[in-house]
């Protein structure tokens, strides 16, 4: 690319994000042009019934995806990249989905791929696993990568909420879609997982691979005992490493005060990377919305005018294992009647599950046991909790979400 001529820029999709970065890339023409120069120019733009993607992609040196799914999106884009024109988007569903074929034909081009945008929103999360610790041994990833649920979860364990209050409060806000569901089971949060999975370890990760569990099933009074244990619930995407293997989840969990993501509320995202060269680092900032996504994609334009080519190749197979080790929160809501924490005790015994802490709430019909387990193999903790709502006392089925132990002081 000449330094004298203007870059091309073709966009596709003028939604909430593609509006907002049309208005960013003219107002902010001249920064572009200061830091690369050459001047952004806007080469066309493709909607539902309006331009044409052959006259867009034939006059554009960049192409910015910003359509969202995965059809036409990926024929588009993989036309692009095999055409030889460099590639910006923020679709988290079509890189987690068809990384491998995406980056093998940005390979084929000589083209870029980039999607900072796809992950947490303006954080440069991407750059830095992608490019600034390519090269260090990343053993563990994890993020507050969906900012809906970690506002609903905000909302709940400041005001005492019900799940669907909080719902209703953030789709108001604009901070939940009409239809929240991929938000709240935690399918957006998995995809970006696989995405973060795949840069820090170096090897294939499918969006399958993830196992994923939402937040539809938190209760106001599970966060009540939680603030007085000291906790605070997140819905947190986790990737580590396990010698030859890696596990790649979503879950919601409790963390203790020291933990650096512990402190993250509302609609904020953020991400955690660990590694025996660095310790930790954490990102935190907006994790969604127009401006906040245009921002990220237009830092990837900038760095693709500027030169700057980071190669996403796999270097490992890894095993996805999910034989894993978790501390674990425990509600049980039973019969106040002797013999009751007894009985608790010797399943929980039986099956080689240790208490860190137990308090009782509550009398008669409203007893309810609070307990908190010491980490151990999450096979042996399903068994025990299977075996507990068989118990002849118990009121309700048995309520368990992970605790992360581990803290940063």
């Amino acid at each position: 690319m000449s330094a004298s001529e203007p870059i091309r820029i073709g966009v596709l999709g003028r939604g909430t994000v593609g509006g907002a970065f049309l208005e960013l890339l003219t107002t902010r023409a001249g920064a572009v042009e200061a830091a690369t120069g050459r001047r952004p120019e806007v080469a066309g733009v493709l909607r539902r019934n309006e331009g044409s993607f052959d006259e867009i992609l034939e006059r554009s040196e960049v192409v910015v995806e910003l359509i969202g799914g995965t059809d036409p999106a990926r024929d588009h884009v993989l036309r692009a990249l095999r055409a030889g024109r460099h590639v910006v988007t923020a679709n988290k569903q079509l890189v987690a989905q068809h990384a491998d074929e995406l980056f093998e034909a940005a390979r084929e081009g000589g083209v870029q791929l980039r999607f900072e945008a796809a992950v947490a929103g303006v954080i440069p999360v991407i750059r830095v696993i992608g490019e600034s610790l390519s090269a260090t041994e990343i053993t563990r990833v994890s993020g507050i990568v969906n900012g809906t649920t970690n506002y609903i979860l905000t909302e709940m364990a400041k005001t005492g909420a019900a799940y669907e209050d909080a719902l209703g409060r953030a789709q108001e806000l604009g901070y939940a879609e009409t239809d929240p569901s991929d938000d709240v089971n935690g399918a957006d949060a998995a995809a970006k997982m696989a995405i973060l999975a795949r840069l820090a370890f170096h090897t294939s990760v499918a969006l399958d691979d993830v196992a994923h569990e939402g937040i539809e099933a938190i209760k106001p009074d599970d966060l009540e005992y939680a603030k007085q244990l000291g906790l605070s619930l997140k819905l947190l995407g986790v990737a580590e490493r396990h010698s030859g293997a890696i596990s790649v989840r979503v879950f919601p969990c409790f963390l203790y005060p020291g933990h650096p993501l512990s402190p993250i509320e509302g609609p904020f995202n953020a991400v955690m990377v660990e590694s025996p060269s660095t310790t930790e680092i954490t990102m935190s900032g907006p994790g969604a919305g127009g401006t906040e996504t245009a921002a990220a994609v237009l830092g990837d334009v900038v760095s693709i005018v500027s030169g700057d080519a980071p190669v996403h190749a796999t270097r490992e197979q890894l095993e996805v294992t999910s034989d894993l080790e978790s501390a674990f929160y425990l509600h049980l809501e039973v019969a106040d009647q002797p013999g009751v924490l007894a009985r608790v005790a010797d399943v929980l015994g039986q099956n080689e599950i240790s208490v860190k802490s137990v308090v009782q709430w509550g009398m008669g019909d409203d007893a309810r046991l609070v307990m908190v387990m010491h980490q151990g193999p999450e096979g042996r903790f399903y068994s025990a909790l299977n075996e507990l709502a068989e118990l002849d006392f118990m009121r309700a089925q048995p309520r368990a979400i992970r605790v992360v132990e581990k803290e940063f002081v």
